[in-house]
């Protein structure tokens, strides 16, 4: 994302994360090149991966999410820089407004946030599909606007969600690399899924860093947590939520993994382990 980033009590985004909720950085929402676009294999293909290998038979049918509701939040999305005026608008955050939506960030050689988590978000969508789980995605397709921040924890608390992921792709300064969470700090009605929240964090930042060998990241948060409560998406949500930021988009090495489509999919991988240890 390309959002300014600071404290917990940072209210002030700058737009976009380019990204990914809640991101720094500051590529501008320009059309992108859309890297390695290999399509994502076939659901369910945790066979052997690093991110625990194959889970372990639970739930209905050795499916171990059967039963459960996971929503994903795949950050920005493709037409949003072509339609400022909509994205600009001011929607409530629960402690005051910002901007609907942002445009996301991109590497270097223009592969889009929007792009990258649209396709982490469906390959991980397969396999927890394959694993039981009913899933919803918050937006369906790359090439239309929004939906806006309130909306998307909407879709979440609608949906009686078990857990809720938004997806991102950071836009720090070069010199940074690794990924972080954010969780959500008590901003009214999200207060009780706080403390949820950080278990899930806490369980998706395990399986990511082991699954991807990514590292914690060397400028935000503590061991990769960073806990704020100046994101729409967090303090809207009435169901445990949190973001990740999968890597810095501007850091050459974090974006050679995150415009590979076979490390993408290790991605998706490791974030499925992490949700069937919190759901299990």
């Amino acid at each position: 994302m390309r959002i300014q980033r600071g404290g917990p009590a940072v209210a002030g985004l700058a737009l976009c994360l380019g990204a990914l909720a809640a991101c720094g950085g500051s590529s501008g929402g320009k059309a992108s090149p859309a890297g390695d676009t290999a399509e994502p294999p076939t659901a369910g293909a945790t066979k052997g991966t690093s991110a625990g290998g194959p889970a372990s038979p639970k739930g209905s049918g050795g499916r171990p999410l059967a039963g459960k509701v996971v929503v994903i939040d795949p950050g920005h999305n493709g037409g949003n820089a072509s339609h400022p005026r909509e994205i600009a608008k001011k929607v409530y955050v629960g402690n005051g407004t910002k901007e609907c939506d942002t445009t996301g960030t991109d590497t270097v050689s223009g592969y889009s946030e929007h792009a990258f988590t649209w396709d982490v978000s469906n390959r991980l969508a397969k396999i927890l599909r394959a694993e039981g789980a009913k899933v919803t995605l918050t937006r369906k397709n790359d090439t239309g606007v929004g939906p806006c921040v309130d909306q998307r924890a909407a879709i979440g608390n609608e949906a009686h969600a078990d857990a809720a992921i938004s997806i991102h792709g950071d836009g720090a300064a070069a010199s940074g690399h690794g990924f972080h969470i954010i969780e959500p700090l008590a901003v009214g009605k999200n207060a009780k899924i706080v403390a949820p929240s950080a278990k899930l964090g806490t369980a998706l930042r395990d399986a990511y860093h082991s699954g991807t060998g990514i590292s914690y990241s060397t400028y935000l948060g503590t061991k990769a947590i960073d806990k704020r409560s100046d994101l729409g998406g967090l303090n809207m949500s009435t169901v445990p939520k949190v973001f990740i930021e999968c890597g810095n988009m501007r850091n050459k090495g974090d974006a050679a993994k995150m415009t590979s489509a076979s490390f993408r999919q290790r991605m998706a991988e490791s974030l499925a382990k992490g949700f069937q240890n919190y759901l299990s």
